[in-house]
């Protein structure tokens, strides 16, 4: 770094040769000028008020006295009248020839190039002989003079006064003067234009008596020392009145004698040939600085005279008088280059490079200086400059542009030097290890994230600013956020190409730091958006997509920056946390997909509540509420896949799942209260036997008819409650789930179809999605069988239980046959035919045959005392079952025949058993209760309990053959082994 701006000296002498005429106006774009900037000075204020004039006075009257005590001929006074002859003449060579120097004598400047200020390339003309070229000659001196702002008339007073001053002292050297207390002896009012010009003077001169031996001295002032009090007494009563300076006079004497006690001081008490009054602190900081300023062209204050190696000579002469040394020397030039930098507004980059390539200087004398008033001065002036510069490069966005990126870079340097130093400086006093990589990275990266933050921030006003307006008229409809993005984004990418670049030589990660803070930034303000949102918007969605945009391309500038670094960029990938505005969407798409399930639910359940499920409601003969619900199903599907995300397939099954739910509540609710088969199986009466003459009267039948029929009324109506229930009802809600069942193929099709033209294609998953709703069909079928079942049930058991349960065989067989039955089945079956769906109508009239078998079976076996058969009534049952099995056949035009024969085995098995024998009866039931329960039955035949299960070989079965055979064999049985009554 030090070696690179270094040779911009050499660099710009070579763009210099091409442009000659620099301007300051193109210098000022170095560096936006918002204001000039005044800076305090870092070296303290003194204690009394001395102006910067009579401060420069007294560096005037040091260095020339400086610089005659050093020269090799004695002093010699010019008169003014001489000294205006003399310039159309050979100067004179009466001064040092260090001061009579000719300015066109002067070679290329050694301290511009060190520091790295352009020559302005002033040149000894070729053929000019030496007399011709000393009658233009101006002296050093004299330039001096004129820098300082020196007038003649003074410049002649203070050399005829130090005339003076060397014959009365006869030749001491100027570090053993005390050069106010001499001149206040030397010069008389005489020698001023007017009284009150000297007494100005004499106050001047007292005042600096006062700052470097009272208030500013080297070394301290003892308590019990009265010298000091007695100075002050004399400089109050000099203020008041003039003090009378004659050699003789008693006042000057006194102050001569105490002004020398305080200067002689020593530190060891030692006598010394320097005397000290103007070398403390910072007195004699400020009088140096005086000086230095001298080195700025009067014509010219952002310009460096072409003469300043000569002058600062001149100027190192009074390093003995003030107790300067170089690095004192180095710290105080690297304060006035750079303050005059600042103060003349910023717009000749030059002297800041040249502050910068002093202050590297200024980093090595640090390391070996050691004095505390040193270690004092270095401190508030390195502040100084690095609260300038940290102002700049906190927010280096505002001040710097791709034009000056070359200023940026010395800036950075001068903060960053500034802060190693003085943190070298605090280690050292406190004797602490610091590594010196670490204070550059650590600055950086502060400057970094803070000028990026504050950069974003403008940014987001600009935008919020922008949007203000553009919502006034009507334009520019992109939300803030996604505006926003891609300003950030263009801000990364300007970031990566202008300023990395640079900041890179002090932080290797600078990128990824710049947009780890972007990052940040930019997820805060998402964090607060997606906090607020209630529902999915295209505007929300919109913004989720720009934020995953720029956080790609900020996390691609991160892993390309980071691609040399040690840990890969790790480091800065953790500062920067995903924004997950895929989890972000996913989140509010569930959040959308509750919404529309809740609605969904709410649907169902108000349009079941209005459901009357009247197969007329439409000729599909299926409720209306089924076309509604399907209908908001397929709306919700329709929305979801219009919905501009790309994860459709990863959310699909949070909807389907939620649709089949609530489509399995409403398949629920549609079966719900229509009952089952239990629920119109009539319970058997308990166990009875006959005799044959236990034909029941007709009084007695009439009124165990009677109380069969208010039992079965007040089944139906538990069952029956209200019209929703009745047979028409049933075959709706047959017919309802069975348009369910096929609706929902059809939306598991439509749905691959909409996965596969989505964003997110995936035909893996497109074909899972067959397995859609697949609760709800089995739901359906569920539905569908219980329905069929109950449906049967109820028309068997329920609807035609008059002329089955209550007439069928009671009391005679062959007056109370199966006609009346099976002329009203058929009328039910009709209507079923018609209105029934046809793929679902064979089911049901098959669980209407199966009803029907078992009814006849009921009533053959479990009956009740009404019922009795004698052997001969068997052709009449077996008859009256061939019909009811025609009725379904219906003349090939019914149920196929093997499907009537496979559910009619069970009832042809059993009706043998009317036709058996009463004592081949008893001997099989014998055989088969012995089978069943062992050896527990050979002494009492237990009794066997009714499984339901009817079976020619299950003695339960056997048993109630026994019990309505109309035998007297059969009844001594049952009285003997069960003591079974004859009714009820």
């Amino acid at each position: 770094m030090s070696g690179r701006l270094r040779d911009r000296s050499s660099s710009q002498a070579k763009r210099h040769s091409h442009h000659q005429t620099r301007t300051t106006v193109a210098a000022a774009a170095a560096m936006p000028n918002f204001l000039t900037e005044t800076l305090p000075c870092p070296f303290g204020e003194l204690a009394t008020n001395l102006s910067d004039s009579a401060l420069r006075e007294t560096a005037y009257e040091i260095l020339v006295g400086a610089c005659r005590s050093t020269g090799g001929k004695p002093l010699t006074y010019i008169s003014q009248s001489e000294r205006n002859s003399e310039r159309t003449a050979t100067p004179t060579l009466t001064s040092t020839a260090s001061l009579q120097r000719s300015l066109t004598s002067t070679a290329a400047s050694k301290v511009k190039k060190a520091l790295g200020l352009r020559s302005s390339g002033r040149k000894k003309v070729s053929g000019e002989s030496d007399s011709e070229r000393v009658k233009k000659a101006v002296t050093i001196g004299e330039m001096l003079r004129v820098q300082m702002g020196i007038s003649e008339q003074t410049d002649s007073r203070v050399r005829r006064a130090l005339l003076r001053v060397a014959a009365a002292q006869l030749g001491r050297r100027i570090e053993s003067v005390v050069l106010p207390l001499e001149m206040l002896q030397q010069l008389k009012p005489s020698d001023f234009p007017n009284q009150g010009e000297y007494e100005a003077w004499q106050r001047r001169n007292l005042k600096l008596l006062e700052a470097g031996l009272l208030l500013h001295p080297l070394l301290p002032l003892d308590k019990t020392d009265t010298a000091p009090q007695r100075l002050r007494q004399i400089i109050r009563g000099a203020l008041e009145k003039p003090l009378e300076t004659g050699k003789n006079n008693e006042s000057m004497q006194a102050l001569r004698s105490i002004v020398l006690s305080l200067a002689c001081r020593t530190f060891d008490g030692s006598a010394s040939e320097t005397i000290h009054w103007a070398d403390g602190f910072p007195l004699n900081l400020r009088i140096y600085q005086m000086l230095l300023e001298a080195c700025f062209d009067v014509n010219d204050e952002t310009s460096v005279i072409e003469e300043v190696d000569e002058v600062l000579e001149l100027i190192k002469k009074t390093w003995v008088v003030l107790g300067m040394n170089q690095m004192l020397h180095n710290l105080c030039f690297l304060w006035i280059l750079f303050n005059r930098y600042v103060a003349t507004g910023e717009v000749e980059g030059d002297l800041l490079f040249a502050a910068n390539n002093l202050l590297m200087e200024v980093e090595k004398d640090s390391k070996s200086m050691k004095d505390p008033n040193y270690s004092k001065i270095l401190s508030s002036t390195l502040s100084a400059i690095l609260g300038w510069a940290e102002k700049r490069l906190l927010a280096y966005h505002n001040y710097f542009h791709s034009d000056n990126t070359e200023l940026l870079e010395c800036v950075v340097s001068v903060g960053v030097l500034s802060a190693k130093i003085m943190v070298e400086d605090i280690s050292h006093e406190y004797r602490k290890k610091r590594k010196e990589f670490d204070v550059a990275h650590e600055r950086v990266d502060t400057y970094i994230r803070s000028s990026l933050r504050t950069a974003f921030f403008q940014i987001m006003e600009k935008v919020k600013s922008s949007k203000r307006s553009s919502n006034k008229n009507q334009q520019n409809q992109l939300p803030f956020l996604s505006i926003l993005a891609q300003d950030v984004s263009t801000l990364a990418f300007s970031e990566k190409a202008i300023f990395s670049p640079i900041l890179k030589r002090w932080h290797p990660l600078s990128a990824g730091v710049a947009v780890a803070t972007l990052h940040s930034c930019y997820g805060n303000e998402l964090k607060q958006f997606v906090s607020s949102i209630g529902e999915l918007t295209p505007d929300i969605l919109q913004v989720l997509r720009a934020a995953e945009k720029l956080e790609k391309d900020l996390v691609q500038i991160a892993v390309e920056n980071s691609v040399d670094s040690e840990d890969g960029g790790k480091s800065i990938i953790r500062e920067m946390p995903p924004y997950e505005a895929e989890s972000v969407v996913s989140n509010l798409v569930k959040s959308w997909i509750k919404t529309r399930l809740d609605r969904l639910k709410e649907w169902v359940d108000r349009n079941l509540q209005q459901e009357v499920w009247d197969p007329r409601a439409n000729k599909e003969r299926f409720a209306p509420s089924s076309v509604e619900v399907l209908r908001i199903v397929d709306e919700a599907l329709e929305a979801f896949f219009l919905l501009p995300i790309s994860i459709h397939a990863a959310l699909l099954p949070d909807l389907t799942n939620g649709i089949d739910r609530c489509l399995q509540h409403y398949i629920s609710k549609a079966k719900s209260g229509c009952g089952t088969r239990s629920t119109f199986v009539p319970s058997m009466p308990a166990l009875t036997r006959c005799s044959s003459r236990s034909k029941v009267s007709g009084v007695f039948k009439k009124k165990e008819k009677f109380q069969k029929e208010q039992s079965r009324k007040s089944q139906v109506a538990t069952t029956n409650g209200n019209g929703s229930f009745g047979i028409p009802q049933l075959y709706c809600r047959i017919n309802t789930l069975q348009h369910i069942r096929t609706e929902l193929d059809v939306l598991a099709k439509r749905t691959i179809v909409h996965l596969r033209s989505s964003e997110s294609h995936n035909n893996n998953i497109a074909n899972g999605t067959g397995k859609a709703f697949e609760l709800s069909a089995a739901a359906c079928l569920e539905g569908i069988q219980q329905l069929c079942e109950a449906t049967a049930y109820k028309v068997i058991f329920q609807d035609l239980s008059h002329v089955l349960w209550d007439g069928l065989y009671v009391g005679e067989v062959s007056s109370s046959r199966i006609e009346p039955f099976l002329q009203e089945l058929e009328h039910y079956l009709e209507v079923l035919s018609l209105t029934v769906h046809d793929r679902v109508r064979t089911r049901v009239i098959t669980e209407v045959m199966k009803a029907s078998f078992d009814g006849f079976l009921l009533v053959l076996l479990a009956g009740g005392p009404a019922r009795a058969f004698s052997l001969q009534d068997y052709e009449t049952i077996a008859e009256d079952f061939k019909f009811l099995t025609d009725l379904f056949w219906s003349n090939g035009d019914g149920l196929p025949a093997d499907l009537i024969q496979k559910f009619s085995i069970t009832v042809k098995a059993i009706l043998p058993l009317f036709h058996t024998e009463t004592d081949s009866l008893i001997e099989q039931f014998k055989y088969m209760t012995a089978e069943s329960y062992g050896s527990s039955a050979k002494s009492k035949l237990p009794l066997p309990p009714t499984s339901g299960q009817w079976s020619p070989t299950e003695p339960n079965t056997l048993l109630r053959v026994l019990c309505y055979r109309s035998d007297e064999t059969a009844a001594k049985f049952l009285k003997k082994t069960y003591n079974l009554p004859k009714k009820l």
